[in-house]
């Protein structure tokens, strides 16, 4: 076999499909559970008697659940199943919700005005259901007043206490206090 006969073998009867679904002669295994056409149980055969009788419907082989023992297959049209898959998929990712983490950053000095409008962003964020970071930062001499300028974060959580919780008290980490707010439920 020439370098090309071999990659091309490793690469089509291993199994490394771009689903990583095995059809027909991918399949490897000496026995299989075998499911039909129309989804009934046809009992624990060998791969070649479950090749011919996909063969005889016409339709594939196609290895389903690899880690069950032994492998369960199913006769399906294939192009119809993967793209029944990438259908379901397609739907559950529009189903499912990201919930991002805004920061909001604050200093020591930071002047009544200021702080409102900080305070307006987070209640942006929190009714579009993001959870907030609030980090106060410190620089220079302020760290010093650290202790006395956690009121800021506690005035910052009762402004919100309305539409959110707290998820995680202000902790001091390096030059820095954090806060996680999350939206009431």
């Amino acid at each position: 076999m020439d370098s090309y006969a071999v990659h091309f073998y490793f690469f089509f009867m291993e199994g490394t499909t771009i689903s990583d679904l095995m059809i027909n002669e991918q399949i490897r295994d000496k026995e299989v559970r075998l499911i039909g056409e129309n989804g009934e149980q046809l009992g624990i055969m060998s791969v070649r008697d479950a090749m011919k009788l996909a063969e005889d419907a016409e339709l594939d082989l196609v290895k389903i659940a690899p880690a069950a023992k032994p492998p369960v297959c199913k006769i399906v049209d294939y192009g119809k199943y993967k793209y029944e898959q990438v259908r379901r998929e397609k739907e559950a990712k529009k189903k499912q919700k990201v919930i991002e983490i805004k920061e909001i950053r604050l200093s020591p000095n930071i002047d009544t005005n200021d702080l409102n409008t900080k305070i307006n962003a987070a209640r942006k964020f929190l009714t579009k259901g993001d959870r907030v970071k609030v980090t106060l930062r410190f620089r220079g001499r302020e760290m010093a007043h650290m202790n006395s300028s956690k009121h800021i974060l506690d005035d910052f959580a009762e402004s919100l206490s309305d539409i959110s919780v707290v998820e995680k008290a202000p902790k001091v980490e390096g030059r820095s206090m954090t806060m996680f707010l999350t939206e009431k439920r």
